[in-house]
């Protein structure tokens, strides 16, 4: 079985550093978080600073490879210091050698490939570090941004799932796609 990676402090690709967090990102997620543009296909409606403080505090004993909890990670631009966004991942319960994958990004932020080069960098630490079998993500149909990362980094579409979820007062469609441990080797040339 996996064991939880308490070494994690950060890993970085081009222009991002994927770090816990800090005391100091308190502002700047609560910014993006309570954003009802960013929150629009999230699970959350009404951030708030207490929601906010609540998260901050918890990051500290998550880990990256535990069975069953999610691992949050901020996303900062290497040559400005800002944090813009975090990612996340749940290792399975049931088959820790496969993960769920989400991420969030402030507005201003958006469109910019920032996205894209973290989920990229964190596949490579989830099939190269950990030696993951298979990530998964899931995301509205309405989503287009985000099913078509998703789709420029690799993943394929699984699943198209009809009226699944009863999601912010009606009932939503969602996508599920996946990428193995062997097709991110064969698309990074291994």
């Amino acid at each position: 079985m996996d064991t939880p990676d308490y070494a994690f402090d950060q890993i970085e690709s081009e222009r991002l550093i994927l770090r816990r967090f800090r005391d100091s990102d308190l502002e700047p997620f609560l910014a993006y978080r309570a954003d009802p543009d960013v929150a629009r296909y999230q699970d959350w409606e009404d951030f708030s600073r207490p929601d906010a403080e609540r998260f901050i505090e918890g990051v500290d004993s998550m880990n990256p490879n535990t069975p069953g909890e999610w691992f949050q990670c901020a996303i900062e631009i290497k040559s400005t210091g800002e944090m813009i966004g975090d990612l996340g991942m749940l290792t399975m319960a049931d088959d820790p050698r496969q993960v769920t994958l989400g991420y969030t990004l402030s507005r201003d932020h958006q469109g910019n490939g920032y996205a894209t080069e973290a989920v990229l960098r964190w596949l490579r630490y989830v099939f190269d570090d950990l030696e993951k079998h298979r990530l998964i993500a899931v995301t509205d149909c309405l989503n287009t941004p985000s099913f078509a990362l998703m789709e420029r980094v690799g993943m394929r579409r699984e699943a198209h799932y009809l009226q699944n979820i009863w999601f912010k007062g009606a009932w939503g469609d969602e996508y599920q796609y996946a990428i193995l441990r062997s097709e991110w080797g064969a698309r990074a040339g291994r």
